[in-house]
């Protein structure tokens, strides 16, 4: 299995002709995918410096915060796991070990190779589950990935199971980059964000892709902000017309299309996180521009009492239940390729491939 040093963090990676793949030993990140011709990965790389979480201690690393998310910043980078919970853990929960978007973003994983495939495997010993993930190649272009979670409680629990994919610099630019995608009915973050830049009407009901905002008037999520500073959050309810959901996203500069296409019935929703040098705490300090596309089974980052209250939004579950000691699994791919202008969708074409359209 090919080992590597990525950004100070224990990896490995696969690769082909066209596209490299680096997962962390420590968080399970998918942390980068990188096309080779061009040396650019559209993954977020956080612009502070990355340790082990096994290693971070909250009075030696003042520096990612002090708080139950400061553990998960330490280490985040790229595609983060958000398991069973996504969003703040509670008090009692934080008091326990449980840090925000669970454990699934701060476990160390075992990490094997069988034929061309790299597998990742942990144990999530506070939610009493155990986790493994696939990734293979499908075709030059596109990386299958297939995750597997097993409850082994004798408990049927309900759960939020969602795929930070987190986009960052050089492919996410100010006013360039485009998005596509197949939401349909949205809402805005209902509380105040606390953040410089917050320009969203709150709590504010729509359809993609034109978000009201404070001023009365209305914003095109398609082209990332182009304001100086810029916070906010909004949740998308999956086109419910469709088997597959998507999102395509595309780089004017790197001449790159970037996307994940995956069953609408394993993950309904999807999250969209806009942070443009709004977060002045450490470790932002204000220096960090993202857009996460976060797929999952809820609609919003929130606790796990909260999820489990709003139950149902737009008709849709807000999260998904594992029966005791079952075993679920889902299926997804991502893809990255040149492209001379944004592609309106990506298309599973079957099996392990996907094509931009």
């Amino acid at each position: 299995m090919p080992e590597t040093s990525f950004h100070g963090r224990r990896a490995s990676f696969i690769e082909n002709e066209r596209l490299r793949v680096t997962v962390t030993h420590e968080g399970g990140h998918i942390a980068e995918i990188l096309d080779k011709a061009t040396g650019v990965s559209p993954l977020w790389i956080p612009p502070w410096p990355s340790i082990e979480p096994s290693t971070y201690d909250r009075a030696k690393h003042p520096e990612y915060g002090n708080d139950s998310e400061s553990k998960l910043l330490a280490g985040i980078m790229g595609h983060n796991l958000c398991l069973d919970i996504f969003g703040e853990p509670s008090e009692e929960e934080a008091a326990a070990g449980l840090t925000v978007h669970g454990e699934g973003s701060v476990a160390r994983y075992d990490i094997a190779t069988a034929g061309n495939e790299l597998m990742q495997r942990a144990e999530f010993s506070i939610a009493q589950m155990r986790f493994e993930r696939r990734i293979r190649f499908g075709g030059e272009r596109a990386v299958e990935i297939r995750e597997t979670l097993e409850n082994v409680s004798a408990a049927d629990r309900p759960i939020a199971w969602t795929e930070h994919a987190t986009l960052g610099p050089p492919f996410l630019e100010r006013g360039r980059t485009e998005f596509r995608t197949s939401a349909t009915r949205s809402r805005t973050f209902e509380e105040d964000l606390h953040q410089a830049g917050e320009y969203q009407k709150r709590g504010a009901d729509f359809d993609w892709p034109y978000v009201p905002t404070m001023d009365g008037g209305q914003a095109d999520l398609r082209v990332y902000n182009s304001a100086a500073v810029s916070a906010a959050f909004t949740f998308h309810l999956m086109d419910p017309r469709r088997e597959h959901a998507y999102f395509v996203a595309f780089s004017p500069t790197s001449k790159l299309a970037f996307g994940y296409v995956w069953k609408r019935a394993d993950f309904p929703w999807m999250g969209i996180w806009e942070e443009n040098h709004a977060r002045t705490p450490p470790p932002w300090s204000g220096r960090t521009l993202t857009r996460g596309m976060e797929f999952g089974a809820s609609p919003v980052s929130e606790t796990r009492r909260k999820m489990i209250e709003r139950n149902k939004l737009f008709g849709t579950p807000c999260y998904r239940w594992i029966p005791a000691k079952a075993t679920v699994q889902v299926r997804y791919l991502a893809a990255l390729a040149p492209a001379d202008h944004v592609p309106e969708t990506l298309v599973w074409t079957g099996g392990d491939l996907a094509r931009f359209e």
